[in-house]
């Protein structure tokens, strides 16, 4: 298993895995339409939220297809969530790396999001050893676009009502990066092109 550097911090924020005192930041932005009409399902109940907690609260292993992390997002020395970012390891072998983010309404427009997903995404090429980190998102998302944007990502897809949203077919953007890309704009070495210096999992 990995062992991963949180909690991270940038200079307003601080990621860090969820704990059960989260549940009442956790469901104030899940249980709203706002934000769960871009995710492709409806708002989460208060339960849910409590059963997801039990999820977010240890890292997982990082070497099966499907596991992820996801950190909540707090301002800087305080405790309370007001988003939160994930990455899903979509392929072990080919280490290819899905990133998400998802905030309160209330804390948009503060430039959160991009500063948050930057810090997330330098974790999945550093200690995840990602190849390659994707994005997938709703057409209709256009801030989340636009933080695409701002972290350098590139648009490679528009697939075109590939989801059916309630009554709406709903199309989707991918963006993605590779790790040799990303550490030419960040100013980093770069990783190794083959490991990144990791002890990864041999996957036959």
């Amino acid at each position: 298993m990995t062992t991963l550097p949180l909690p991270l911090g940038t200079e307003r924020l601080r990621l860090r895995l969820f704990t059960p005192d989260d549940l009442d930041d956790l469901y104030a932005y899940q249980r709203l339409p706002e934000v769960a009409r871009h995710l492709f399902r409806p708002p989460l109940t208060r339960d849910q939220c409590a059963q997801s907690l039990d999820r977010r609260a240890a890292a997982p292993a990082w070497t099966e297809d499907g596991e992820a992390l996801v950190l909540a997002v707090c301002p800087k020395d305080e405790d309370r969530v007001v988003g939160e970012t994930v990455l899903k390891l979509e392929s072990a072998r080919a280490r290819q790396v899905e990133i998400g983010w998802i905030f309160h309404p209330a804390h948009g427009g503060r430039g959160y999001a991009t500063e948050a997903a930057r810090a997330t995404a330098g974790l999945a090429f550093g200690a995840l050893g990602a190849h390659r980190l994707f994005a997938r998102l709703d057409v209709l998302n256009t801030a989340s676009a636009r933080v695409c944007e701002r972290l350098g990502l590139r648009r490679e897809a528009h697939l075109v009502e590939n989801d059916l949203d309630g009554e709406r077919w709903a199309s989707e953007y991918v963006y993605a990066t590779l790790a040799r890309e990303w550490a030419a704009r960040e100013g980093g070495s770069g990783p190794d092109p083959l490991t990144n210096g990791l002890d990864l999992p041999s996957v036959p």
